[in-house]
């Protein structure tokens, strides 16, 4: 097919939803990134902007909105950890989803790097330095050094089209 045969769409910036549904296409991991707040409080919040980049140096990216409440704590912040939610753990994004007095009342989690919370249970968890931050329109893109981390090899949880999701093996690969 040649571009002529396809009907594309002009992508508009005033239709902020048809924006959304196009890039809900793409299936995502979810995950929790959390830091300590300039004034030591503990952040977290969900996201699902999250990729790996570099294995030399073990860089990974993440965003977060402009209009964010956390956004100072995160640009000010020397470590973020990002952790991997399994497929089990949909209200767990939901939670750190929503704005709360004390997101991590009821929470398990310890203290990591430069008091950084971990949570307890995670798919994944990457304890990373704030590397750098780069301009993304709406969003500021995060940029971290992996500098410790765990995985458990569980299933993880993801996000498709508006809706949580589990992933499976592909039918033809599974023999």
């Amino acid at each position: 097919m040649t571009m002529d045969t396809l009907e594309l769409i002009a992508a508009d910036p005033t239709n902020p939803r048809a924006l959304r549904n196009l890039l809900g296409q793409f299936a995502t991991g979810v995950t929790v990134i959390t830091t300590r707040g300039r004034d030591g409080r503990k952040v977290g919040m969900t996201a699902n902007s999250f990729s790996s980049v570099s294995l030399e140096p073990p860089l990974v990216l993440w965003s977060l909105a402009r209009q964010a409440p956390s956004l100072p704590d995160f640009l000010a912040a020397s470590h973020f950890a990002i952790h991997v939610l399994g497929s089990d753990q949909h209200q767990l994004s939901g939670h750190f989803a929503r704005p709360a007095e004390d997101k991590f009342a009821g929470i398990a989690h310890v203290e990591g790097t430069a008091g950084v919370p971990l949570l307890e249970e995670a798919v994944a968890t990457l304890i990373c330095r704030n590397h750098v931050q780069y301009e993304g329109g709406d969003h500021l893109i995060f940029l971290g050094e992996i500098e410790h981390y765990r995985h458990s090899g569980g299933e993880p949880l993801v996000f498709h089209a508006g809706q949580y999701r589990v992933a499976s093996a592909h039918p033809a690969l599974s023999a």
